[in-house]
């Protein structure tokens, strides 16, 4: 399966450091990129990624909130929540994440999720 991903950090290196590491990935056809929640969701509705890799913390909108509104609205679409700290991870599976990798983990830990969440 040929998979849309949509990377959403505020941070442009965080986004160039996982657009490196997903477009390793064989079954990756497609990357895009957003800075905040709000670009999230205008390009969920756009552009209909099949995963969304999210960071929680950013300006304007952050991740959970995108999070929940995406999962309302698109519910096929997988979101991974990406976040330093742990404390986290609740939060993100109550906003409805498919689920939640710490971004001090391993770089095959998200490409473990993308995996994972791909076969749901």
């Amino acid at each position: 399966m040929d998979m849309r991903i949509l990377i959403v950090d505020d941070l442009a290196r965080a986004r160039q450091s996982m657009k490196a590491l997903v477009g390793t990935h064989p079954q990756v056809a497609a990357l895009k990129e957003a800075t905040n929640g709000r670009e999230a969701i205008a390009l969920a509705e756009s552009w209909a990624p099949d995963a969304i890799l999210m960071d929680v913390c950013m300006a304007e909108m952050d991740g959970l909130q995108a999070t929940r509104t995406i999962k309302a609205r698109w519910p096929q679409i997988k979101v991974i929540v990406l976040s330093m700290y742990g404390d986290y991870e609740a939060q993100a599976l109550a906003a409805g994440a498919d689920a939640f990798v710490n971004k001090g983990e391993p770089p095959a830990r998200l490409l473990q999720a993308l995996d994972t969440v791909a076969g749901q």
